[in-house]
């Protein structure tokens, strides 16, 4: 259950695609309840969608939107599931507690987001303490009604016991097809993007957004292309704040050294991957950065601001460089990585290495064990329950009826 899928683009709606292949392959049936683009037609068998009301804000060229309830049909479909996964824990979640929780049917949820930072980034007006008050009043009830709580991370888990979660919580990574990102041979090339073979090109992927602290990083990359010419940066990806940054790039005067993308198809990421030299991040928000692990599995030495998922995936020093959310602490670091070529050939290999424990062939497993003992639990105290009514449910019955 996912308040948004395709043809939205995030690591949430990745995850859940590749999940759903590998236990397909593997024999089982996935269903994906979800909201909105009812017409989308992608080739993908049981994507249940329900209507939903279009929002004012805009990603790219698509409006966001928001569901409320399922159909009739897909409210039934849901009722016969075997266990239900939740990524989203409002709207979907809410859906899932009074839908399948009173069926009895387990149902597990992957918390995949920060939700205290994005409160900053997208209601500012929502006073600190109020958003943490709210967090800390909503996620332990939420999470109490779960069968299982699924973190991708260290850090998560700590965010989580920090809002006051008590539920016991399993820390399985979010996994990825890694094989897209070995060995590609790309048709893009540097040239059309306005960059030369001997540039050296440090890349971003993902949304460009506010929570992801971007301007930090092109303040960086002004602070290194000063003192290495050679030096480009190109940003993959789209967002609510693309048009800003453009504009920053001007006043900052390294327009011609930073290109924007905009969105392009996630199949297209190891293409744009492999022209790189170094990936980089400044996001402070991430849970379990999926594109941090592409770009490892792409053999990039990473470097970025060591909080959150980012400090958890990334070895300082041996995978890449993970610096303060300190401007002149990035920038060295960055800097160095740029200089010392036999550094960066060293770091992108151990990437390709490590990003092997993140591969989909191995979380999913994981998570399909928790399924297999949460299913099991709930078909012994079903059997244990009718068990109990044909036990007890006539003897109260006579009791009743003879006062």
């Amino acid at each position: 259950m996912a308040d948004m899928y395709k043809p939205h683009i995030s690591g949430v709606t990745n995850y859940i695609a590749l999940n759903k292949i590998a236990y397909e392959e593997a024999g089982h049936e996935v269903f994906v309840f979800t909201f909105g683009d009812v017409d989308y037609q992608d080739g993908e068998q049981n994507v249940v969608r329900s209507p939903s009301l279009p929002l004012a804000y805009k990603y790219g060229e698509k409006d966001f939107s928001v569901g409320i309830r399922y159909t009739k049909d897909a409210k039934r479909l849901l009722q016969s599931m075997d266990i239900v996964h939740l990524h989203h824990p409002f709207i979907s979640g809410s859906l899932a507690l009074r839908y399948a929780k009173p069926k009895g049917i387990p149902v597990v949820f992957t918390n995949h987001t920060r939700f205290d930072i994005y409160m900053q980034v997208y209601v500012p007006q929502l006073p600190g303490p109020l958003g943490r008050a709210f967090l800390e009043t909503y996620l332990p009830t939420f999470c109490r009604n779960c069968d299982l709580v699924i973190s991708p991370s260290q850090s998560l888990k700590d965010f989580l016991q920090q809002v006051k979660v008590n539920t016991p919580i399993e820390i399985i990574p979010n996994g990825i097809d890694l094989t897209p990102f070995k060995g590609v041979e790309p048709t893009i090339k540097r040239e059309s993007l306005g960059f030369s073979d001997e540039d050296l090109l440090l890349i971003y992927v993902g949304r460009v957004s506010g929570e992801k602290n971007l301007p930090f990083l092109l303040r960086s990359v002004q602070g290194v292309t000063q003192a290495f010419e050679n030096v480009r940066l190109l940003v993959v990806g789209d967002g609510p704040d693309r048009d800003d940054l453009q504009h920053r790039t001007r006043e900052m005067g390294i327009a011609d050294k930073v290109h924007f993308t905009g969105l392009v198809p996630y199949e297209q990421t190891p293409e744009y991957l492999s022209l790189a030299d170094i990936f980089v991040t400044s996001s402070i928000s991430e849970v379990h950065p999926l594109s941090v692990i592409e770009a490892m599995a792409a053999g990039l030495p990473v470097v970025g601001v060591g909080e959150g998922g980012v400090g958890d995936t990334v070895v300082d020093g041996k995978t890449g460089f993970l610096a303060p959310n300190e401007l002149a602490s990035y920038t060295a670091k960055l800097a160095r990585l740029v200089v010392d070529s036999d550094l960066r050939y060293s770091m992108a290999f151990e990437s390709g290495v490590a990003a092997d424990n993140y591969s989909i062939d191995r979380t999913s497993v994981a998570v399909f064990e928790q399924y297999e003992k949460l299913v099991q639990d709930s078909r012994g105290n079903r059997r244990g329950l009718r068990s109990f009514l044909t036990r007890r449910v006539p003897i109260l019955r006579r009791r009743w009826t003879t006062g």
